[in-house]
């Protein structure tokens, strides 16, 4: 198991570099009426990207978890990782038709409820609030939209108030 989290840390610090190189194409900094270029999510995202794969390479260097562990899953997990898999394709599935939010509001509703077994409250907000948060922080803050499927008229209030 160490030598996969070594091998996954530099896989990812690989592909973080990568992201990073071919996201300098597009515009990084701020433009001055649009915000932030093109390239600047993909940029910084890899970059965060780098900084977690490499502490974790460190750390397999400094405290060696995992050690001694087996990297094939227990066979009780295999349900588990299956289902995990099953929602998230439904949910990538679903984006098209019902849009970004929605298709993520159900991703979290079932993978909170279902696969985490977690009260209705926390679910009801996590399910609630991350869409919400996720429609600012890209759409009103980087101006990216994302796909709305059939819901695209519901937004038309919002698009007003802030673009």
């Amino acid at each position: 198991m160490l030598a996969a989290d070594r091998l996954i840390a530099l896989a990812l610090m690989a592909f973080s570099v990568f992201v990073m190189w071919y996201a300098q194409r597009l515009p990084v900094g701020w433009e001055a009426e649009t915000g932030p270029g093109a390239g600047a999510f993909p940029f910084w995202l890899g970059l965060g990207m780098l900084a977690a794969s490499g502490a974790i390479l460190a750390r397999s260097f400094v405290t060696r978890p995992h050690s001694g562990e087996t990297f094939i899953p227990d066979a009780d997990a295999i349900p588990q990782i299956l289902g995990v898999v099953g929602l998230l394709l439904g949910a990538i599935a679903l984006i098209p038709l019902l849009g970004a939010y929605i298709a993520l509001m159900l991703f979290l509703l079932a993978y909170l409820r279902l696969m985490g077994g977690h009260g209705w409250l926390l679910t009801g907000i996590l399910t609630l609030t991350t869409p919400v948060f996720l429609f600012f922080f890209f759409e009103v803050t980087l101006k990216i939209l994302l796909p709305k499927g059939v819901t695209e008229p519901l937004f038309y209030p919002l698009y007003a108030m802030f673009f």
